[in-house]
């Protein structure tokens, strides 16, 4: 438990930093999730599109995450 409490915290802190920063998220089911980082808890980050007119957040927890690439940095 304490390797998957590490792993978390872990990816935590790699999206605080990341924090309104362009993202691509692809899960462990094949999904690809593209969105600036707008919120970000210990069990899920929170994507938003800015272009959008209603600002659609898309919820993704950190245990169905594979991969993320950076888009852009500020």
């Amino acid at each position: 438990m304490g390797r998957i409490a590490m792993e978390r915290q872990h990816t935590e802190n790699l999206f605080r930093r990341y924090k309104g920063q362009l993202v691509n998220i692809k899960s462990i089911s094949g999904g690809v999730y593209k969105g600036y980082v707008v919120e970000i808890t210990n069990d899920y980050v929170s994507l938003s599109d800015r272009d959008s007119e209603d600002q659609t957040h898309t919820f993704i927890l950190f245990s169905a995450i594979e991969s993320v690439v950076v888009i852009e940095t500020s």
